[in-house]
């Protein structure tokens, strides 16, 4: 297994803040849809997972920690996003016009 560079990883296509909010059901509602989604996809992924486990389904212990600790990190992530996001709304509501 060769691992790639960074810079040779693609990226995914770049937006514009300004298309990101782009009305009331504009992009940022789906953005933090799809965000919740996948939150939620992880979580159900790694229960299935242990419950395959407990089950004596054949799941191995390693696919179990790892599904465990894939839901783990996207939920602490998306916890870390929310709160850019409130502390971003709080300072705008704190300006003074």
């Amino acid at each position: 297994m060769t691992i790639k560079p960074i810079a040779d990883i693609p990226l995914p296509a770049a937006t514009s803040t300004t298309s990101l909010v782009s009305g009331p059901s504009g992009k940022f509602q789906e953005v933090l849809e799809d965000a919740v989604f996948r939150v939620d996809q992880q979580q159900q992924d790694s229960q299935a997972s242990v419950n395959r486990f407990l089950n004596g389904d054949g799941e191995e212990l390693h696919q179990v920690v790892l599904a465990t600790q894939r839901a783990d990190l996207s939920f602490e992530m998306f916890l870390q996003m929310r709160n850019k996001v409130v502390n971003a709304y709080q300072e705008i509501m704190r300006m003074q016009m």
